[in-house]
């Protein structure tokens, strides 16, 4: 379905078009939110497609290795969420491609053993095949990896073997028994900049908050920044993405990285890889919810360490800055990198927060209206009615949760559109940000009277 902003009452395919701007001195859960989408380079796993990882699920299926394994940092970090806000519901995996991938195999006798993907993770496994002592002619072929058992069949020759998770066999013939055959020649894919682009075009279709990317090519990232861009403006779903250097996008849609943390096991991520933790807080904090001065865990200390000035820059330039502050690690502000204001669009777009806000009632107002009102609702006044209590109601609870302020229901209009089939909805609303700057003063009496 159509969907996304509008200049004049002229659009042909029927939709939801939504502008949001700044009005005067505007200062600048309900619906589902908390996706986060990244495509990563990885040594297991089927490529081209997007899977959905939920925190806390077996993440071997997906890229071959558990939770704990320095593969699986990546996903790590983007789970944490803060000391203040969760992190993703789930999160969006895709593999590139690449070119010049190999499958492990190992051929034991007349069976051949292929991993079920190309990558290095095919060189962990290894076949066993002994003869069952109490059924002669039975053997059992397992396969196992990290010293884990994790496929054992019984059989009486190779024919009857069953492909699974891990790898797949062939031939014909007798078994024989071995100890334990390695897989070899295992080779991950070399990436290029086309498999983000296929990343782009299979990610489009799925609804999600932030995209990740944790690369260095100033190409990806420019298609990556138009690409939220044109979802959040054209396709009618809000998004953002979060990158590592970044910041001359000057778009309320992407995020920029400036540096990077030590974990405290002595890990030092770089501005790239801290990408994948802001990008996972950034997808879990809500819409009444600020990532300034959140702690990223288990982080000690900022990498490089900033100074005042270089902090104070950075901010102005649109980049999210990470700070030591008494031994732990925090975002100093939780900004975009729109740094290029306008009367449309003011400095209060660049604040996440807001941006989450807007982004919130945008999309929320798309799903409720695609569902249940176009189509189904008559454009007379009754109808029109309809729509406005819908958005009256969603607002008083979005003010009663501490998103937006000062709203009462004469700040939502529902009125007939130029053309037969159409409304136009205004809707006035203040967002909430968080305290950031307390300024104080301390005045100190002192008693001058002599006794």
């Amino acid at each position: 379905m159509a969907g996304g902003t509008w200049t004049s009452q002229n659009k042909v395919q029927p939709g939801v078009y939504i502008n949001t701007r700044s009005k005067g001195n505007l200062a600048v859960s309900i619906g589902e939110k908390g996706t986060a989408a990244i495509a990563e380079p990885l040594s297991w796993g089927p490529p081209g497609i997007v899977q959905t990882i939920i925190p806390g699920e077996d993440l071997r299926p997906y890229i071959g290795y558990d939770v704990t394994h320095a593969k699986a940092m990546f996903l790590r970090e983007m789970m944490k969420g803060s000391d203040t806000t969760a992190g993703p519901i789930k999160i969006l995996l895709y593999r590139p491609a690449g070119t010049g991938g190999a499958k492990a195999t190992v051929t034991v006798g007349d069976i051949t053993v292929t991993a079920l993907y190309d990558g290095v993770r095919g060189n962990d496994i290894a076949i066993i095949v002994s003869e069952d002592p109490d059924m002669e002619g039975t053997f059992d072929v397992s396969t196992v990896i990290d010293g884990t058992i994790v496929d054992k069949q019984s059989v009486t020759n190779i024919s009857a073997l069953a492909a699974n998770s891990w790898v797949t066999f062939s031939g014909t013939g007798d078994l024989i028994e071995t100890v334990g055959a390695q897989l070899t020649e295992g080779a991950d894919p070399v990436i290029a900049t086309s498999d983000y682009a296929n990343f782009l075009t299979a990610i489009e279709p799925y609804q999600f908050d932030i995209l990740v990317y944790d690369g260095t090519d100033s190409a990806t990232m420019q298609a990556m920044a138009a690409f939220v861009k044109r979802i959040s403006e054209n396709v009618g779903t809000k998004c953002q993405a979060v990158m590592a250097n970044a910041h001359t996008s000057n778009s309320e849609w992407v995020i920029s990285v400036s540096n990077g943390v030590k974990l405290s096991d002595g890990t030092v991520l770089t501005p790239q890889q801290a990408a994948w933790w802001l990008g996972g807080a950034e997808a879990g904090a809500r819409y009444n919810q600020s990532l300034t001065y959140a702690r990223y865990p288990d982080a000690v200390e900022t990498v490089p360490r900033l100074t005042d000035n270089q902090i104070t820059e950075a901010i102005k330039a649109g980049k999210i800055v990470f700070i030591d502050n008494f031994n732990t690690v925090k975002v100093c502000t939780d900004i975009n990198t729109l740094t290029s204001f306008t009367v449309d669009k003011g400095q209060e777009y660049s604040k996440n927060r807001v941006m989450r806000v807007l982004d919130q009632i945008c999309n929320d107002i798309y799903r409720q209206f695609s569902l249940y009102y176009i189509g189904k609702t008559d454009n007379n006044e009754a109808g029109r009615n309809l729509l406005k209590g819908w958005i009256v109601g969603y607002l008083n609870e979005m003010q009663a949760n501490g998103g937006v302020q000062n709203f009462v229901p004469d700040d939502v209009t529902v009125e007939p559109g130029n053309t037969v089939d159409a409304v136009l909805v205004t809707i006035g609303f203040q967002p909430v940000d968080s305290i950031e700057k307390i300024y104080i003063n301390v005045n100190v009496s002192v008693n001058t009277e002599v006794e």
